[in-house]
């Protein structure tokens, strides 16, 4: 039976990704219905992205209360019972609403699932997993394509993606059973998780307690920085090749898709290299391409050197996420995972709302053409910090 929970979890994944998108692009048609400015979607973004840090802050005490089945489930419910609310919105502030369970429903769930993956697995499904969470989050937008090409409004979108998030829900309370009797787990078990070792468990940690643990603040930062990266070479790649590059707008709208496609596929032949490198060996070998990428990007030349440039920083960024997840139970243990998981979760969301809005400002002030040295500033920090967190969990055991 335990051999069924593994397919539950990547399909969870794939739910995760799947409202991921939805917001950009519905938001064209959104915002005229609502007479608001196109810039509002950053504020339902912001109210989303509160609501991830808040729940990942405290998946460590939601887990050990509830188990990571029904934390699964609940943030599931959650999530879908938000896209079902924006389907049947008409008005902003009522978008602002739902939001809010929206975001609560992300981070828990986020955090509960990579945490126990991380215990349960080897790196290589945690590479596939973040892959299936790249496809939810490339089919949600075409769904919503789909729905508004066959005259249908936005709304029709965000209902058929909430139906898809009600049926994993039913799913995953049928398999509530499955996800007893695996250690580290909580409530599934009916003990609270303790330390592999034999040592006393610490109980549910306070953020504080949580950064004085040594190396926390460093992979703290390293998860800032790589969303930050992400995040920032998401929004801006075709700005960047448009205004900068010269290339003709639709041709930089795709290549900047392709920087997704090249995440996905890189975590879909991540999990192959996974067999024959460590989770240290692979966070390096994704941040060298990344760097590689990058470099192209500032040589001089024809604009297919930058187009180039993008596809290896999406190539290069694709093992660098899970790795890092993965390696969390090495670096800190398996009775602080879930603890530090969540943190880690909270800064990926904190570089995120921050990082590609300064860039922003940069590009408004100064120049757009600044985009791979902002990348290449982001890229340099997260690898000092990600060496740092080596060199203080090296000997954990001994701490």
């Amino acid at each position: 039976m335990i051999q069924l929970l593994l397919p539950i979890i990547y399909l969870a994944f794939i739910s995760l990704g799947l409202p991921d998108a939805l917001l950009g692009s519905a938001w064209p048609t959104m915002y005229t219905e609502f007479n608001v400015p196109v810039s509002y979607a950053g504020i339902i973004s912001m109210i989303i992205a509160l609501g991830t840090i808040v729940s990942s802050l405290q998946s460590d005490r939601l887990t050990r209360a509830l188990g990571t089945g029904r934390v699964t489930a609940i943030s599931v419910a959650m999530t879908a019972a938000a896209l079902f609310g924006f389907s049947v919105s008409h008005s902003f502030w009522l978008l602002c609403l739902w939001a809010i369970p929206y975001g609560l429903g992300a981070g828990s769930v986020d955090a509960a699932l990579n945490n126990y993956v991380a215990l349960h697995y080897e790196s290589r499904h945690m590479s596939w997993l973040h892959c299936m969470w790249g496809i939810g989050a490339t089919a949600g937008p075409y769904i919503m394509g789909f729905a508004l090409s066959s005259g249908q409004p936005w709304n029709s979108g965000y209902l058929y993606i909430a139906i898809l998030q009600i049926a994993l829900t039913a799913v995953l309370i049928f398999s509530l059973p499955l996800w007893k009797g695996r250690p580290g787990t909580g409530k599934e078990n009916g003990t609270a998780p303790g330390n592999p070792d034999g040592s006393a468990d610490p109980g549910v940690l306070t953020l504080p307690e949580i950064i004085r643990i040594p190396g926390a603040k460093e992979v703290m930062i390293c998860f800032f920085c790589y969303c930050a990266l992400e995040q920032t070479a998401s929004l801006w790649a075709s700005s960047y090749l448009n205004l900068f590059k010269g290339v003709s707008a639709d041709t930089a709208a795709r290549f900047a898709g392709m920087f997704f496609i090249g995440i996905t596929a890189g975590r879909a032949l991540s999990g192959f290299i996974t067999m024959k490198l460590n989770d240290t060996q692979m966070i390096r070998l994704g941040q060298g391409i990344t760097a590689v990428g990058i470099l192209v990007m500032l040589l001089p030349g024809p604009r297919e050197i930058s187009l180039a440039g993008l596809i290896l920083i999406g190539l290069g960024c694709a093992p660098v996420y899970p790795c890092i997840i993965h390696s969390t139970p090495d670096h800190f243990g398996a009775h602080r995972s879930q603890a530090i998981i969540g943190v880690q979760m909270a800064s990926a969301y904190v570089g995120t709302c921050l990082m590609p809005p300064l860039f922003g400002l940069i590009a408004n002030h100064i120049s757009v053409g600044l985009f791979p040295v902002f990348l290449l500033l982001i890229l340099i920090l997260m690898v000092i910090m990600h060496e740092l967190l080596t060199k203080k969990t090296a000997h954990r055991d001994l701490i």
